[in-house]
């Protein structure tokens, strides 16, 4: 049987699958922001929306400390 984090990996890729599937020109990502919204909601993450822009802070956040964002399209992915 897989590991959670296994599975967590499986269901990102997906995630990552669906979001290239989707048409999402510069300025209308509104169906990926979405998509985004739902992949947190299915595993109970928390998450801010500001327009376009889905975000979520890791569970160790501190509010003290300096705050690095990684901001990049909605279907890319860096490794």
């Amino acid at each position: 049987m897989k590991m959670d984090q296994e599975i967590l990996t499986d269901k990102a890729i997906d995630l990552l699958k669906e979001l290239i599937s989707i048409q999402s020109f510069s300025g209308e990502e509104h169906h990926t922001a979405e998509a985004i919204e739902a992949w947190f909601e299915a595993f109970s993450i928390p998450y801010e929306r500001e327009n376009n822009n889905v975000f979520a802070k890791n569970k160790h956040w501190d509010d003290t400390k300096p705050t690095l964002l990684l901001n990049s399209h909605h279907d890319t992915c860096m490794v």
